[in-house]
């Protein structure tokens, strides 16, 4: 008798010792970024011997992704994943790495997400939120019915747009704005609303354009970002040894992200052009012309958000 009290004193202390958190992702479960998502709660829990255990609830099942970093700073669940230029109504800072032809290659995109992540884990801080990692999406190219050489083929052309940024490159280029949602771009193309995007070329195979798109320029226009944070409260609660578990596995979780995100690029690239589509690089005078509407993006947006933005451009320029 007395042995089964102990056991059953020292299961209901394993059962007390061990936290649940929920994380909160409004992408697929076959999403590369909710994968390696899985793969960060493994490795904690493994880590961790079990004492904090992670659960994905992906596909905005638990909360949509706009409402999940306002979810995760009310404690309304633990952890969450939402892309970064979600949360600039409230954390202008946020977008700085969807400024269109400013980063050009995935290193670019680390010297940019070093100089702003400081800037990020203080603005969290404020609002009792921690950030984990982030990890970003295969950056931005073109796609076209005809070829391209300069700006100006852009002109009396339809450009499918899907938020303000891609707005104002159409307008830049002399092409009419479409505001087209993504599910209905191949109609859109299939009907001809639309003559060019600006997307991804994981975006291209995922809606297989290659019926409607002859040409696809890996322009890189940007590198949008999903960020993994935490309730700082719910963190602070683990003992020392799960928050150092936590913080090594979200650091392997980042680097493990980013080889991920471009060996999707390029994998969908490839798909491209097995598919019939030309893919290359627009020629170097439209290149510099997109870089010259670039440094206008940036220095509007500096404008914009004020002083702050200056701690990320200033030495981002001046390291080139």
């Amino acid at each position: 008798m007395k042995l089964f009290l102990l056991a059953a004193l020292t299961a209901a202390s394993v059962t007390h010792a061990q936290t649940r958190w929920q994380l909160a992702t409004g992408y697929r479960a076959d999403s590369f970024h909710t994968q390696n998502l899985a793969q960060f709660a493994g490795d904690v829990e493994q880590a961790t011997a079990g004492a904090l255990r992670i659960e994905l609830r992906p596909d905005n099942t638990l909360f949509k992704l706009v409402e999940i970093r306002r979810a995760v700073q009310e404690g309304k669940v633990e952890a969450g994943e939402t892309i970064m230029t979600s949360m600039v109504g409230d954390i202008p800072i946020a977008g700085a790495d969807a400024i269109p032809f400013v980063v050009q290659s995935y290193g670019d995109a680390r010297r940019l997400w070093h100089l702003q992540r400081p800037l990020i884990e203080k603005h969290f801080g404020a609002r009792g939120l921690k950030a984990l990692y982030v990890v970003p999406w295969p950056p931005q190219g073109l796609f076209t019915n005809q070829p391209v050489h300069s700006a100006a083929d852009f002109k009396g052309t339809r450009m499918r747009t899907y938020n303000q940024s891609t707005v104002r490159i159409a307008e830049m280029l002399g092409a009419s704005p479409v505001d087209v949602p993504m599910v209905e771009v191949n109609q859109a193309l299939a009907d001809r609303r639309v003559d060019s995007m600006i997307t991804s070329a994981v975006t291209g195979v995922e809606n297989r354009v290659w019926d409607q798109i002859g040409f696809y320029y890996g322009i890189n226009a940007w590198f949008p970002k999903n960020i993994v944070f935490v309730n700082a409260k719910a963190f602070d609660a683990l003992p020392t040894s799960v928050r150092e578990a936590v913080t090594q596995a979200a650091a392997r979780a980042e680097v493990r992200g980013w080889a991920l995100s471009e060996a999707v690029a390029n994998e969908s690239t490839q798909e491209l052009q097995r598919r019939g589509i030309k893919v290359g690089r627009v020629p170097l005078g439209f290149e510099a012309e997109l870089k010259r509407l670039g440094e206008k993006f940036s220095r509007e947006w500096v404008r914009s958000v004020g002083s702050e933005a200056n701690l990320i451009f200033v030495p981002y320029y001046l390291q080139r």
